[in-house]
């Protein structure tokens, strides 16, 4: 890459699309289905182990650095959740990986000479303190290329007696079998990147293997699948917390409202009640006043006609007297 080109994707990765007013850049959102989505979250095994033994060629959708951009700083205002289709993503890659090296592990053990499980034990050990020392020879070699030149001597020490305690082992494992066949090569399947390692491959091979491109390529990975299945798992939570506690915001306005709902109808019956007592007691008087009003003039008339009667006897008597 040019110099130019490096300077056009540093702007592109610090600014992303808009920097440069290019509106046929734009047309494709970082959140569009064709964007991969490992790409933003930088974690797509195309590019981690681009230029390596398993160069996996360009990935079938678009990685741009300008679209990382964009959801970087989107992503600062609200959660995109892009973490669950990188974590599919690498989690598809990684299975078939280990598929692979299951299959690794079927052939050899169909065509390497069987033995025994004491023999076998003794070869890992073996394999195990082969795989430390290539650890430490490439740690060693990064902290020396860093200028870390006191911590690098330091691990060199730690070596030397990994070293030691591997030509015991071998020691243990040549006592152990016949001497014809401990020259066969003894091949072991890295469980991390899948490659062969040889039961006698020198401190350079292993370096080489340990430090190389590939082994730590397939180590982002795997690190980057673990922290992308914790993230998914503390958002997943987060957002089951969330909806209960909307549920239980909603069930409980249902309630208030239920509430205010049954306090409202009991302010309406009992207003009706009042209407209804008020009416019942208004009747009630005037029934009352009916029926004093009645009795008044059932009085009235009852007098009326006394004195009328009284009247017309008076009358009688004085005609009698006057005759």
């Amino acid at each position: 890459m040019s110099a130019q080109a490096q300077m056009r994707a540093l702007l592109d990765q610090l600014m992303g699309t808009a920097r440069d007013g290019d509106e046929t850049r734009q047309r494709v959102k970082f959140t569009d289905d064709r964007v991969c989505k490992s790409h933003l979250l930088d974690c797509c095994p195309h590019d981690i182990l681009a230029g390596t033994r398993m160069d996996l060629g360009e990935c079938t959708k678009i990685h741009d650095l300008a679209l990382r951009a964009d959801y970087e700083i989107a992503s600062k205002e609200r959660d995109l959740f892009f973490e669950l289709d990188a974590m599919d993503h690498l989690e598809s890659f990684i299975a078939e990986c280990d598929r692979r090296t299951e299959l690794a592990k079927k052939r050899l053990a169909e065509t390497q000479e069987e033995i025994s499980a004491e023999v076998s034990a003794k070869a890992e050990k073996v394999h195990e303190l082969n795989e430390e020392i290539g650890k430490l020879l490439a740690k060693a070699e990064q902290l020396g290329a860093e200028g870390n030149v006191d911590e690098s001597q330091k691990i060199l020490m730690e070596v030397e007696k990994v070293r030691t305690r591997k030509k015991e082992a071998e020691e243990e494992y040549r006592n152990s079998m016949p001497a014809s066949s401990f020259q066969q090569q003894k091949l072991r399947v890295c469980e991390v990147c899948s490659a062969y390692l040889g039961l006698h491959d020198n401190d350079r091979r292993l370096a080489d293997h340990f430090g190389g491109k590939l082994h730590l390529g397939f180590i982002q990975i795997r690190e980057k699948l673990d922290q992308l299945r914790k993230t998914v798992a503390e958002k997943q939570e987060k957002r089951n917390q969330d909806r209960l506690r909307r549920r239980e915001e909603r069930e409980r306005e249902e309630r208030l409202s239920r509430r205010s709902g049954s306090r409202t109808r009991d302010r309406r019956r009992s207003r009706s009640r009042d209407r209804r007592r008020r009416r019942s007691r208004s009747a009630s008087r005037e029934r009352r006043k009916s029926s004093r009003s009645r009795s008044r003039d059932r009085h009235r008339r009852h007098r009326s006609r006394s004195r009328s009667h009284s009247r017309r006897r008076t009358s009688r008597d004085r005609s009698s007297r006057h005759k």
